[in-house]
């Protein structure tokens, strides 16, 4: 396995505001992206991640494993920010979101952030928590800590590179990565193109905006997946969000969640022609303490 070193998120506000805006741009305009969808083509292998939460370590083993040299190869991930460890009550973790703008430059067309619930909480400024205070406002304690008077700089870019990121990505096999799906009570409201067209501000608006309903579902049952799979030409789902105590777990026929934060983290890859099979998926996830952080990965 050849090493991906992280980048080193930059320190200084007018370059982290430029490698983002540049990746955004890059995001925009890549190979495969048809409006908020991201398309593989034939042959490629698809490493998927679900939530990352800042975890570092995890993010180089899986960024290792997609082994990005190969430009065949490309790898989901997803929920960067809002970690569990702050610094002075202060959230850091828009490195995370550096690092990976760093690396969609660095492998164009390869590395597909997905958009989830708390990046679109970030962008909106509606607060969320993981059970330790606003998440938000402590990201934004954490920007003025490490960037000062030119916090609002790096803000805005970090907003124009959250707007870029696709809701999903589908393989060539049928396969669909998104943060979420909607919940059954909501189908109604939902609109199935949202994944072919560029979100508006009011998809991203909740409590009933398609972009908001998609990255905030949590409850799925097989006939509103079954509809979605229809509507959108893929068999089943690999989705975040939800708490998978042992990384990798099926929620019913169609739909696979992932975790890639805890310390029973798990990442899948899907290989050339493989389609979705949901006891196959889970079966084959590998765990993530497992695979070592490269050495000199971390930048």
């Amino acid at each position: 396995m050849t090493s991906v070193i992280l980048p080193p998120a930059p320190r200084e506000a007018n370059a982290a505001a430029d490698l983002l805006h540049q990746a955004a741009e890059a995001l925009l305009s890549a190979q495969g992206r048809q409006g908020c969808t991201v398309r593989t083509p034939e042959g490629s292998t698809i490493t998927v991640s679900g939530d990352l939460h800042d975890n570092l370590p995890n993010l180089a083993r899986i960024a290792a494993a997609a082994e990005l040299h190969d430009t065949s190869n490309h790898v989901v991930v997803q929920e960067l920010i809002h970690g569990p460890i702050l610094h002075h009550g202060c959230d850091l973790s828009h490195r995370m979101l550096l690092r990976v703008a760093a690396l969609v430059l660095a492998h164009p067309g390869q590395v597909h952030p997905l958009l989830g619930n708390h990046e679109l909480a970030q962008l909106l400024r509606r607060g969320v928590s993981k059970g330790g205070g606003n998440s938000v406002e402590q990201f934004e304690a954490g920007l003025d800590l490490a960037f000062a008077d030119d916090a609002d700089l790096v803000s805005g870019a970090l907003d124009a590179f959250i707007t870029a990121m696709p809701l999903a990505l589908r393989t060539a096999d049928g396969v669909c990565c998104a943060h979420s799906m909607p919940e059954p009570v909501h189908m109604s409201r939902f609109d199935t193109s949202v994944f072919d067209r560029l979100l508006t501000d009011e998809d991203r608006e909740g409590p009933f905006g398609s972009a908001y309903l998609l990255t905030w579902g949590r409850r799925y049952d097989d006939e509103s997946l079954g509809a979605l799979a229809q509507a959108w030409d893929v068999d089943g789902f690999l989705l975040g969000h939800v708490h998978a105590e042992m990384g990798a777990e099926c929620r019913g026929e169609r739909a696979i969640i992932l975790n890639s934060e805890h310390e029973r983290g798990t990442l899948l890859k899907l290989r050339p022609g493989q389609r979705f099979d949901g006891p196959l998926l889970q079966g084959s996830a590998i765990a993530l303490q497992m695979l070592a952080v490269p050495e000199g990965a971390l930048g």
